[in-house]
């Protein structure tokens, strides 16, 4: 920093003299690296905050990193931010044992339930679990598909009535500084189009 306040109070004669010689020592030493330096963590932030000073049509004769380089350095930063492999087991937590003799059970009292309504059975009961989970255990318990019953499928219904559907979810996005931010979104079904509802840093009920 105090070089920085140095370099702001130089002459401006002063100052092209140095940027013309840092300019011959940088092609000199890239000639003599034969490829890319290899920026560390310091010279990451740096070169990122100094990009925001410099226009994008001049980005080629001067500066040494391009706007995808820095935009992917922000993707990887983020990704350590949320990495926890060393928290994790690998592979999907495995359903209890009780568990699955519930839902065996409850097919076999219930031939005419599939797999769908045994897992809102339950979740009445407390037991959140999958659909495709419980079809699995179904399926390697040897137990059949009930049959299904007349009336469309729910894909054929969200079909039928794509038109009149519109979801709505939460994307969040990670800022330069890693500040996160909440963006609600409309989707409307029929036409694939997107509507943007807002952005906020605390999203609240209202």
């Amino acid at each position: 920093m105090f070089g920085l306040l140095t370099v702001l109070i130089r002459s401006d004669l002063s100052k092209d003299v140095e940027l013309l010689v840092l300019r011959q020592e940088n092609q000199v030493l890239r000639r003599q690296l034969g490829g890319q330096p290899q920026w560390g963590h310091v010279d990451r932030l740096w070169l990122t905050a100094l990009s925001r000073l410099i226009r994008r049509c001049r980005w080629a004769e001067v500066f040494p990193v391009t706007p995808a380089a820095i935009l992917r350095w922000h993707r990887h930063l983020v990704a350590r931010k949320w990495t926890f492999t060393d928290r994790r087991r690998p592979g999907r937590p495995g359903t209890r044992r009780p568990v699955k003799a519930l839902i065996v059970r409850m097919a076999q009292q219930n031939p005419t339930w599939g797999h769908r309504r045994i897992q809102g059975e339950l979740a009445r009961l407390g037991y959140p679990i999958a659909a495709s989970t419980v079809w699995e255990i179904l399926h390697a318990a040897g137990i059949d598909p009930a049959p299904r019953r007349a009336g469309p499928t729910w894909r054929q219904f969200l079909t039928a009535q794509a038109h009149a559907i519109i979801a709505c979810d939460f994307l969040v996005v990670e800022t330069v500084l890693l500040k996160r931010l909440y963006v609600l979104i409309f989707i409307e079904h029929g036409t694939r189009k997107l509507h943007l509802a807002g952005t906020t840093t605390h999203p609240t009920g209202a």
